[in-house]
């Protein structure tokens, strides 16, 4: 049983400490420690504890600074993921099926050595951006394109931004809703119920022990399903800006070219929208009022489709993920 950080009765407090769900097991992410802990075919828990790599200037610059944290996190998440996934193939081993290694990786390994991991996570982290973007910035501006609407109105480019991201919530929520109908993700989605039980417990000043993390909601404000939804919302108003502050030059142009510059705006501004949407979600994780709870509720009520209600094994694994990220700290 994992040792208790605060007695039952202790009042509440905020933690900066995150995670994300992996195969069998949970990456959190700490002030200065990264804590893998996963659970192995043979029923051990495997954990891995690293430094934090060091902060750059920027991290420290509001706005700026959502879409560099973004960046690392993901790096530091598909790191995480591969990490997991090593035990997939150690139990089809064992089971005599034979993993291979693809080609790709066998000439990574060749030409790159040991760097090769990190090159792939490189790789894997700018197609899930890529991914990202194509299908929830940029395919909706393409749909809506289509849309009888005037471009040459100001009122016209307002509407057209209501209805690009009414299109960009409506692929959000259909991408959920059948990735969590997929039986292969209900246990992530479970891995995910056990992260915010465990960040639910020590907020509210719990022991880190199951019987005390099992009572506490599996949605949680400060997640990443509700980061992509302020993201998409934010994006309305920064869009619909960017595009009435470029309306005369947007006006001169016509057909593909005016596709083209739409296309170009979102991708410049997108940094921009990411780092406003952090430090929203930053702002609700860390208050309790009337404002947070209405930032809060859109990306709560999609939390439905991407989390679970866990077993006790999971919340043991994320209890030990959790305490090792904040040991010998305050978050």
């Amino acid at each position: 049983m994992a040792q208790s950080l605060a007695a039952p009765d202790s009042p509440s407090r905020k933690t900066s400490v995150g995670g994300q769900a992996l195969i069998e097991g949970l990456l959190m992410i700490g002030p200065s420690k990264v804590a893998i802990a996963i659970r192995k075919p043979d029923n051990e828990i495997d954990l891995s504890v690293k430094p934090l790599p060091p902060k750059n200037p920027v991290q420290n610059i509001p706005v700026l600074r959502g879409a560099v944290n973004l960046f690392k996190q993901m790096k530091i998440g598909i790191g995480a993921f591969m990490h997991s996934a090593q035990y997939m193939e150690i139990e089809d081993e064992e089971g005599g099926k034979e993993v291979e290694q693809s080609r790709f990786e066998r000439f990574l390994e060749d030409k790159l050595g040991d760097k090769a991991k990190d090159v792939v996570i490189y790789l894997a982290v700018i197609l899930a951006l890529c991914f990202t973007v194509g299908l929830f910035i940029l395919l909706p501006n393409f749909i809506a394109g289509f849309i009888p609407l005037s471009k040459t109105q100001r009122s016209g480019l307002i509407l057209l931004n209501l209805c690009e991201g009414c299109i960009r919530v409506s692929l959000f929520l259909a991408y959920l809703a059948l990735s969590s109908r997929l039986q292969e993700i209900s246990r992530l989605w479970q891995y995910h119920g056990a992260e915010h039980k465990t960040i639910h417990c020590y907020e509210h000043g719990d022991p880190l022990e199951i019987e005390y993390v099992r009572k506490h909601s599996v949605k949680h404000p400060r997640c990443g399903t509700s980061f992509l939804f302020l993201v998409m919302i934010i994006s309305i108003l920064v869009f619909s800006l960017v595009d009435l502050a470029s309306f005369g030059f947007r006006f001169e142009l016509t057909g593909a070219p005016r596709v083209l510059f739409s296309l170009f705006i979102r991708l410049l501004t997108i940094p921009l929208v990411a780092g406003a949407a952090y430090e929203a979600i930053r702002f609700s994780g860390r208050y309790d009022n009337a404002l947070t709870r209405v930032i809060s509720a859109p990306g709560l009520l999609f939390q439905r489709f991407t989390t679970r209600e866990p077993d006790d094994s999971m919340l043991e694994v994320a209890i030990v993920a959790f305490e090792s990220a904040l040991a010998g700290e305050d978050a």
